[in-house]
């Protein structure tokens, strides 16, 4: 007999496949791999499937979230740059109907003032920023902690 586990979608978007190497003064050395094995370790730990996926690209982000959303009971993203930019991922992340944890490395708002608004967090229930790596965790214990109420 064949156990289906709640399941949680972690998304990340344009240059986080670079992370422990790419600016890690600002975005730490833990790479996209480490942040993964940890999430999905917690995840079977508390007897959640967790399924990742990391694009470049905006419409393979889409078509992601379009396969698979109505399939899982919340979704942690770090859009990436997309974050100020794609009207597209958030019509496409509202459509989901799924409680949203949006997550940034590092703190957007003391960054750049284009880096201030986000496309994601009005739809969003909530935003982790400038915590490292360690808001990835924060966000997916949020949402099993939602889902379980």
């Amino acid at each position: 007999m064949n156990v289906q586990h709640p399941r949680v979608l972690i998304i990340h978007g344009p240059n986080l496949n670079t992370l422990g190497s790419r600016q890690p003064e600002i975005y730490g050395r833990t790479t996209l791999t480490q942040i993964n094995e940890r999430l999905q370790a917690y995840g079977a730990e508390k007897g959640y499937e967790i399924v990742t996926f990391q694009s470049n690209h905006e419409g393979a982000l889409i078509d992601f979230l379009q396969a698979e959303a109505q399939n899982c009971v919340g979704i942690v993203i770090n859009p990436g740059g997309l974050t100020h930019t794609s009207v597209s991922l958030r019509d496409a992340l509202a459509a989901t109907d799924r409680p949203i944890i949006e997550v940034h490395l590092s703190n957007i708002h003391a960054r750049e003032a284009f880096r201030h608004t986000s496309y994601i967090a009005p739809i969003s229930k909530g935003q982790i920023a400038g915590l490292g790596s360690a808001g990835y965790m924060y966000a997916l214990q949020s949402l099993i902690e939602m889902h379980s109420l």
